[in-house]
């Protein structure tokens, strides 16, 4: 378990996966509000014992974007576009789109998943430390686990051609990784796997969808503003490295 100390400004704790996948001690701070400078300072003493930090701005706060940018070598990774949409339903769901717990291994998952947008390949010292594997990383470790939902489409022969991962938090079905084959890219699957998932929450008497997306990543935002999803958040993402 991650040891997270959560205060009234900000959110710390340990990155347990990166540490161990990219080979640096790694944190992520998450700061909720706009910092004192007393707040700042004691804050930045906990950078000291790690190697790398993700610094997450909610709401890209200008105070504290200036902190960041005055005091540290962090630079900006990221903006992350959270959306929320409100669950309506119940929907109907094609045939050819299935829900899975608890899913196996399934290597046609892992071949669908080209993410372009990442900050985990944009970030030269990830991207040396294997950060385009990342996702399918990602993936892999939520085959067989019983909080990991797997919504998959399957064309006419049978083949996976899109697939949603999502998982449940309090009152909201959150969304991880959709992606869809390039052979079929605008076809309307991702709606399709969208409104399955939808579905399944309602069922569950979830009341909203949370999704969040990088800020360049156009075709992602569109599709979840065409879905009906409401943007509810801008956060940036700076990283800072100490070696």
């Amino acid at each position: 378990m991650k040891e997270e100390i959560t205060e009234n400004a900000v959110t710390f704790y340990d990155l347990e996966w990166d540490t161990e996948y990219f080979g640096v001690t790694s944190a992520k701070a998450t700061l909720n509000r706009p910092l004192s400078i007393n707040e700042w300072v004691e804050l930045k003493t906990k950078f000291k014992d790690y190697q790398f930090i993700s610094i997450v701005n909610l709401n890209s706060e200008p105070e504290n974007a200036q902190k960041i940018g005055k005091d540290t070598s962090a630079f900006l990774a990221d903006v992350n576009i959270q959306f929320v949409k409100k669950i309506k339903g119940p929907h109907e769901v094609q045939k050819n789109i299935t829900v899975h717990q608890s899913l196996g291994r399934n290597d046609q998952v892992i071949e669908i998943a080209d993410f372009q947008f990442s900050k985990f390949t944009e970030d030269p010292e990830m991207a040396k430390r294997g950060g385009d594997q990342v996702y399918h990383k990602w993936l892999i470790n939520s085959f067989d686990k019983s909080e990991k939902f797997y919504a998959l489409s399957k064309d006419e022969t049978g083949e996976i051609n899109g697939f949603l991962l999502h998982s449940y938090s309090d009152n909201a079905c959150v969304i991880e990784l959709i992606a869809v084959s390039q052979n079929v890219a605008n076809g309307g699957i991702g709606t399709s796997l969208l409104k399955a998932v939808e579905n399944e929450a309602h069922q569950r008497g979830c009341g909203e969808i949370r999704v969040g997306t990088q800020v360049r990543n156009i075709g992602a935002i569109n599709f979840y503003q065409k879905v009906g999803c409401k943007q509810v958040g801008c956060h940036q993402v700076h990283h800072l490295w100490r070696f």
